[in-house]
């Protein structure tokens, strides 16, 4: 995370969290699923050394993709935030097609998001995070932030993940795209945002989820929820 605030109740994670360690009545210790005797430094450069990343416990659905070619898992809805249009596009499969694009700001369109995502049987988020052209985070970004933030809070709750993906130059990839498709420029117009939340998603199956930001609430209860139901279709 990069020069800006996270916003309230959920947090952008990267690192590793510890795992929780167990001490038997027979004297050992249980870290994960491996138990090992017990001895106050052992056990905790085990837990250390046994500790998963949330890549590990959380991965999205490009890692899985990548890892396994037959996996045909959850899909992924695709969001480019803007000011005004918020464009959307899915993933399903190898198949990866514009959606719509809503009008709509605040609560209105996160509860519209939720709806979209649960029609298309949607189980991750994929948010455009604006940046410049060297890199660095805009004002633009700690809006983003904010949306993505409380969609995370309200997706945890049925099982879904938000994450954030570097959108920079992902509108001129689109709009190429749609010339190349040979759509007027009224047609183009209309479906720009939609489009370019698309060339987000092939971004972010093409580098297989590298580089992307898991949007964690903090909330404990949201917390295991998320790792269970992770751990359910991985």
């Amino acid at each position: 995370m990069t020069g800006a605030t996270a916003p309230i109740n959920a947090i952008t994670i990267s690192q590793s969290l510890p795992i929780r360690t167990q001490f038997l009545p027979d004297g050992n210790c249980k870290i994960a699923h491996k138990t090992i005797r017990f001895h106050p430094i052992s056990c905790g450069r085990a837990v250390k050394a046994a500790a998963p990343s949330l890549e590990d416990e959380i991965p999205p659905n490009a890692r899985l993709r990548k890892e396994d070619s037959l996996w045909r898992g959850g899909f992924s809805l695709g969001v480019d935030l803007g000011s005004a249009r918020t464009g959307l596009a899915i993933s399903k499969g190898f198949v990866i097609r514009p959606l719509t694009v809503l009008e709509l700001k605040g609560q209105k369109l996160e509860l519209r998001l939720l709806d979209i995502a649960q029609s298309k049987e949607v189980d991750e988020f994929i948010i455009g995070l604006p940046v410049s052209i060297d890199g660095k985070e805009t004002p633009q970004s700690n809006k983003v932030r904010s949306v993505a933030g409380r969609l995370a809070i309200r997706a945890a709750e049925r099982g879904w993940r938000v994450y954030l993906q570097n959108e920079h130059g992902t509108s001129t990839e689109a709009l190429h795209k749609m010339i190349d498709e040979g759509l007027n420029s009224a047609d183009r117009h209309g479906r720009l945002d939609a489009y370019a939340a698309a060339m987000l998603l092939e971004r972010y199956f093409t580098q297989s989820g590298g580089g992307v930001e898991l949007v964690f609430p903090k909330q404990l209860d949201l917390q295991v929820k998320l790792r269970q139901f992770s751990a359910r279709n991985v």
